[in-house]
């Protein structure tokens, strides 16, 4: 099973300027996804797609193939990872270079490992999934067994649809979110189904102490302390 992973980094982002190549204790943000991919076992291939020459040139010199430049119109706020996924691996087929599974990283997951990444490759090869996403489990307080919506007149329903809670915080059912980290579907999917996701769908549990998304300053901050905290152990 040949694996391609596909960075994802372009310019423009708006939270925190140039974020891609900020230093981050000491090392540009993209730097953290690179070293993960390229020392990850089942990844055949790495590669950036950026519209922006800066950032593919640290992605070079930390070692990534960067075989385009990405074109502006898929580097918009609102543009979806899946069409920048596809451009990427249209242009790798384009010149017979073919791959059975695509791994998408964003840059700004930065805790995440190459045992991650090969962790999920392995849960896609032995489930036969369409892909495998990284999760995390959603705190109990936030527990979709615990939330309610409000109607318009006020009265509250439990967004599960049932009519009652569970009532021993024992019996409630875990549930889990996505983290960002690693997004793993097969070719066909991504290309012909049009989505990164399939109709099945696992989930690859990441350490909760390693899960970090990285939109606002906020979270940026939150990355600095958890990497200090592992460089200090």
């Amino acid at each position: 099973m040949r694996t391609l992973g596909i960075i994802t980094a372009r310019g423009g982002s708006k939270g925190i300027p140039r974020k891609n190549i900020k230093p981050l204790c000491g090392k540009p943000l993209l730097c953290y996804t690179a070293e993960a991919a390229l020392a990850a076992r089942r990844l055949n291939r790495v590669v950036l797609t950026t519209d922006d020459e800066e950032i593919a040139e640290v992605g070079r010199r930390y070692g990534v193939d960067v075989p385009f430049l990405r074109p502006k119109e898929l580097a918009q706020d609102d543009t979806p990872s899946l069409l920048v996924v596809q451009h990427a691996v249209a242009f790798l087929e384009e010149r017979a270079q073919r791959y059975d599974v695509i791994c998408l990283l964003q840059p700004t997951s930065p805790l995440r490992t190459s045992a991650d990444i090969d962790g999920c490759i392995e849960l896609l090869e032995e489930s036969g999934a369409d892909a495998v996403v990284s999760i995390v489990t959603v705190p109990i307080q936030f527990n979709p067994h615990k939330l309610y919506l409000q109607d318009q007149e006020g009265f509250l329903h439990l967004i599960t649809g049932e009519r009652e809670p569970i009532p021993r915080r024992q019996d409630i059912p875990p549930a889990f979110r996505r983290d960002g980290s690693v997004y793993l579907t097969r070719r066909d999917v991504v290309m012909k189904d049009h989505s990164l996701y399939g109709k099945r769908v696992k989930g690859f549990l990441m350490n909760g102490d390693r899960s970090v998304d990285i939109d606002g300053p906020e979270d940026w901050d939150t990355a600095e302390r958890m990497l200090a905290s592992e460089s200090s152990r």
